[in-house]
């Protein structure tokens, strides 16, 4: 009995990792508009949300997650703290900057589930440059 449960676990976890990837395998036949095609596709609203959601989300991880972290140490060491979580966040946009959005943004070749680094330290990235979003026909610049 205790086998054909491990059987069936794994079997599930198969077919769970087959559905997960199924998007991320067909995102290649899917043929992108050409750049004209998508400067009409640019929404000015969509844009402004997406900012405003980025600036709320760091502003709440810093001073969320010190005062989170701030009260779990005497109150004497919450500015350390304080400042612990604010350098952390700092090196990580560096690091966003550096290759995480390459590595989020851009196909990888054979590997469907990182991308590459073709925009290491956003190279080619500029005001003109547009991205695709999970909605059809929705684009956002990249140096938003």
């Amino acid at each position: 009995m205790t086998m054909t449960r491990k059987l069936c676990g794994v079997a599930g976890a198969i077919v769970a990792a087959l559905a997960v990837a199924g998007p991320a395998l067909a995102a290649d036949m899917i043929k992108a508009p050409d750049a004209a095609a998508m400067a009409t596709m640019v929404n000015k609203g969509d844009t402004t949300w997406m900012l405003t959601s980025s600036l709320l989300v760091l502003m709440m991880s810093v001073p969320g997650l010190a005062l989170f972290y701030g009260g779990l140490v005497r109150s004497k060491n919450m500015l350390s703290v304080l400042m612990q979580v604010f350098m952390i966040v700092s090196v990580t946009g560096i690091l966003w900057c550096c290759w995480g959005y390459s590595i989020a943004f851009t196909s990888g070749g054979d590997n469907h589930f990182f991308g590459g680094l073709s925009k290491a330290f956003l190279m080619g990235v500029d005001g003109t440059t547009l991205a695709a979003t999970f909605s059809n026909n929705v684009y956002l610049p990249e140096l938003c």
